[in-house]
This record gives C-alpha cells, structure tokens and sequence, in this order.
C-alpha cells in the first residue's frame, strides 16, 4: 500500500512539474487601508515563465504606452525584459538568471500560505529583503528575476517588512503556450537604454524653436495673417513669435517648458520672458505686433509716461507670462575670451520650469513668443520645448477644471517697438479691476516681480517690499531676492571681475540672478468671493540716477479651478 501511495505521489509530482499553469501573485502595502493593490501573472510552460503586470485599467488609454513582458528560460539560465509600443516598435535585454551582486542567506523552515518554505533574507541598498520559496510543487517559478533565481516557487516576498507580493492562486492553463519565448523579441540593447526609450515613449514634446536669433536688426515689416508653425520676428527683431497647434490633454499630465540660450555676441545680462499671446477678447498684442502699440489701452502715470498693454481690459488680455529668465554674461560665444583658474565655462544657459498651471494656455491654437531685451546685431540664440509627463493611465478630459484670468504684466516685450519700462511705481501703483465667476475654489495669485536699476543705488541691488493690496486692504507682502547668484558663476565668462575677488554675476539682485529663471511666487485669494474686485500692486521704487532709472517687471495671474 505504501509503495502505491509513493508511486501515486510520484506520478502526480511529474504531472504538476510539466503542466502549463496560470499563477496570480498580489501586490500591496502591509497594513495600508487605501486599497493600493496590485497584480502581477506568471505563466509557466514547462522551463519558460512569462511574467506581466494583470490590467485592470479600463478606458481609454495615454499615447506612449508599452506593453512590458519578461520572460524566463530556467534552461538556458536566461531572463528576457521586452517592451513594445502600439507603433509596432519592440525592444528587449537580456541578462544570467544568476546574480552575482546579491547574496541571500537562508535561514531556515517556514510554513507559508500551507506550504513548506524556505525563508532567505538579503540587503540591497539599505532595503531588507525576505523571500519564501517552496520546493514541494516540483518545479521553478516567480515573478521577481531581478535579484537573481532561488529554487522553487516563490510564496511570498517582504520588502522592510510591509511592501508584499504574494502567491494568490496556481491554476492549469492549457492556453499557456508550449513555446513561451517568442523568437522574435525586437531590437536587443541594454536595460538601461529600454528604461530610458519606455519614459521618453510617454513624454509628448513639442519643440517651438531651436536655436533660433534674438537679436536687434532691421527687419521688414510681417502683415497678414500668422501662419502656423513658421517664426516670425517682430520689434526688431528682439521678439519670436510662432503659431502652433497643441492637443489637450487630461489635466494630470505635468506641463514643463525648457529653455536653452547662448550668446549669439551680447556680452551682457538681458531680461527675457517666455509668454503666450491670449486672442479670446477683441484686442491682443498681435494686433499690436502686426499693426502699432497705439492699437492697445494706454495708462499714464504722474509723470506722463504712458505705458500700454500692461493690464487686464473688458476687450484685452496681457500675455500670459510662462518662464521670466536672464541671460548671464555671454555664455558660449566669448568662453574663450577669459580664462580663470579653478572655473570651466557652460557651453549654454539651461532654464526648465513647472508651468502646469497654466496648461489652459497651452491647448489648441496657440500663439507663444519669447523675447530677449538687446541691441546686439549678434543678440542671442534661443531654444524652446514644451514637455508633457502622464501622472496617470487615463486618457480622460473630463476632469479638466483649471481657470485662469491674466492680471497684469509689465514686462515690456515689445521694448524695441515703442513699449516703456515699467517705471511706474515711483509715482502711482497698479491698480487692475478683475471679476471672479460663480463656482471657482482654490483661488491664488501667481506673481512674477523682479526690480532693475543697475547701479549700486539702484533697485537691481536693494531689496524693495512689494505690497498686494486686494479692495483697498493690504493682504500681502513680498520681497523678490535672490542671495545665490554666485552659484551661476561657470555661465557668466565676461561678467565684470572686481578688485576684491568677486564677479558682478556674483551679486545679489532683486529677485534673479544672471542665467536664471526667476521662480513665481503664489498668494492665496479663497477668501475673495464671486463678482468684481481690484488688485494694487505698489512697490518704494527708487530715484533716477542722471540718465539711469529705475523699473519693475511684474506680472499676476489669478488661478483657480471651476467647481463641477
């Protein structure tokens, strides 16, 4: 009788071990109540596994997706990691199932989920790893090869203790095809590279110019209709401007821009500003690009200097700041005019920001400039792309819920076709009249100020409050400096070196740094409920100094989201 029953065992050891199945493991967080969970399959033929997270997503999904796969062949000693794209492209690594950078140490008998284990514990990078690995069914599998293979099938898996994945359920498949690994997996290259190639297969980019001339020239004069995706200077040139096409999208992906300037023959610090032009209203700066500044509302301060197309109208909106930077002091063009022991020269001002919430701005038919003040015949050469990263699978507009309404901006980038700095605050402060909709929560102010005058008198180098008065009450106050500006040293080669050992690029300044982007600042407006409201902005602006004089760029945004 007991050889019978040992030679039943034998047979059914022999059926398990060459059967096709179905294993489901679970991941999760041990104690966790938000119902993060997980699930991963391993399909076994004989030798080979094929490993793959289970989908439960449903809807439509991202672009850029891949399909990722690993698989296993316990005969050739052998992992394959696949990943493939709806375009039909696929790429794969292969790697020895042995690991020789991971040690595990056993440490002894456990029972697991009702079977016989043995518990092996490793440490990689400061993370405790525990596995539970059973020999009792006969055969190898798992869904973790990447720390190496242990005999048997993995049970469970505890990372610190309360990250698990664990064996759910062990199903007969006879769908699991014979011949697991496909012949053909794609192009081959390495893990690294198939890491890179699956995140930048997600991230939608945009390039709106490259390396193109901001630079003080007489141009002919555009008329006509903006056509898209062609540049087109204006104000001399020191002004880019391009119409191009953007796709909505969900409102979890993260919207960034990212800048890179050279010097192109200025030698010196210039303010530039990225910015989109809104057209929903009757007026808008093109028209003033296309036609004359005299087209737009004018304001005049105590000293009748009139300044137009600085703030919010019933018929106009000011464009819409996305990135205010600052050249350094020519970057690239003159590295090789001085050498300094212990410094190396960036070969490029790289500038990259977080502009997310102001993604309503950058959908559909888009209008969007840059400008670099200069009157340089060599100026600059700029580089602009918009980049897009998911949060999420979801392909679903339907939570978009973002409103925004530009204040006001002073940066004056149409310098060069007659537009005055914003020297306003000496006399008056700036007063906009602006009306919240019914249904907006989360209200805030998105303020951009940095203050020029560049001698030691001048607001450059002094710090001045800014004063946010809402309806006639002081809410708020802000005084933009940057103490940093010395970290940017390896960008500025022709920044004046002084006696003592310092570089002007060295110098604090009112709210930026040469080769910098000067990072807004939020305040929030719940508290202001729907209708009309009005928005003062005044700041102790300094005196003139002979034919120097003092201004302010500042620039507001209000930012909600509409309640649904």
């Amino acid at each position: 009788m007991k050889r019978i029953i040992l030679l039943l065992s034998f047979t059914l050891f022999i059926l398990t071990s060459n059967a096709q199945q179905r294993l489901t493991y679970q991941m999760y967080s041990e104690g966790s109540n938000d119902g993060d969970t997980s699930f991963m399959e391993v399909k076994r033929s004989g030798k080979q596994l094929l490993i793959q997270d289970i989908a439960d997503f449903k809807g439509e999904l991202i672009p850029g997706i891949s399909t990722d796969i690993t698989y296993v062949d316990y005969e050739k000693d052998s992992a394959y990691i696949q990943i493939s794209f709806a375009d039909g492209d696929a790429y794969y690594s292969s790697f020895p199932l042995k690991n020789n950078n991971v040690t595990f140490t056993e440490e002894g008998i456990e029972m697991m989920k009702g079977y016989e284990c043995k518990k092996y514990r490793t440490s990689i990078n400061s993370n405790t790893i525990e596995v539970w690995m059973t020999e009792s069914l006969g055969y190898d599998a798992t869904p973790s090869i990447s720390r190496g293979a242990l005999k048997g099938v993995m049970i469970r898996q505890a990372i610190n203790g309360n990250r698990i994945l664990e064996l759910k359920n062990i199903k007969k498949d006879k769908k699991v095809k014979n011949e697991t690994i496909p012949a053909d997996l794609g192009m081959r290259m390495s893990l690294r590279d198939i890491d890179k190639i699956s995140k930048e297969k997600l991230i939608i980019r945009k390039q709106v110019f490259d390396k193109e001339q901001i630079h003080f020239a007489e141009i002919d004069k555009f008329e006509g209709e903006i056509p898209y995706d062609s540049v087109i200077h204006f104000a001399y040139g020191t002004l880019i401007l391009k119409k191009i096409n953007l796709d909505t999208l969900p409102e979890h992906y993260s919207i960034f821009i990212e800048v890179e300037e050279q010097s192109n023959g200025d030698a010196y610090d210039r303010s530039g500003s990225v910015f989109v032009i809104p057209t929903e209203r009757e007026l808008s700066l093109k028209d003033a690009l296309i036609d004359s500044i005299q087209l737009l509302h004018s304001y005049t301060d105590r000293r009748d200097i009139t300044y137009r197309a600085i703030k919010l109208e019933d018929d106009f909106l000011p464009v819409v700041e996305l990135m205010r930077f600052f050249t350094p002091f020519g970057v690239s063009h003159f590295n090789g005019r001085v050498q300094i022991d212990g410094l190396e020269w960036d070969d490029v001002a790289y500038y990259k920001q977080d502009v997310t919430d102001l993604s309503k701005h950058l959908r559909g038919e888009v209008l969007i400039g840059a400008f670099i003040g200069n009157y340089d015949g060599g100026g600059h050469k700029l580089s602009l792309d918009i980049l897009a990263y998911p949060g999420s699978y979801s392909w679903d507009l339907s939570q978009n819920d973002d409103w925004t309404l530009p204040l006001f901006n002073t940066c004056n980038v149409m310098e060069m076709a007659g537009q005055h700095y914003g020297r306003m605050f000496k006399t008056d402060s700036l007063t906009v009249e602006f009306e919240i909709p019914e249904d907006i929560e989360n209200l805030r102010l998105r303020y951009i100020s940095t203050g020029h005058g560049g001698w030691g008198g001048g607001d450059e180098f002094n710090p001045k409050e800014n004063t946010i008065i809402i309806d006639g009450e002081k809410r708020f106050v802000h005084t933009p400096w940057r103490c940093d500006c010395a970290t940017y040293r390896e960008m500025n080669p022709v920044s004046g070196n002084f006696w003592n050992g310092q570089s002007s690029s060295d110098l604090s300044r009112s709210g930026w740094c040469p080769g910098t982007a000067t990072q807004p600042v939020y305040f929030d407006l719940s508290f202001l409920k729907p209708g009309k409201h009005t928005i003062t902005i005044a700041i102790p602006q300094g005196d003139d100094e002979g034919s120097s004089f003092n201004h302010w760029m500042v620039s507001g945004i209000l930012i909600g989201d509409e309640i649904k």
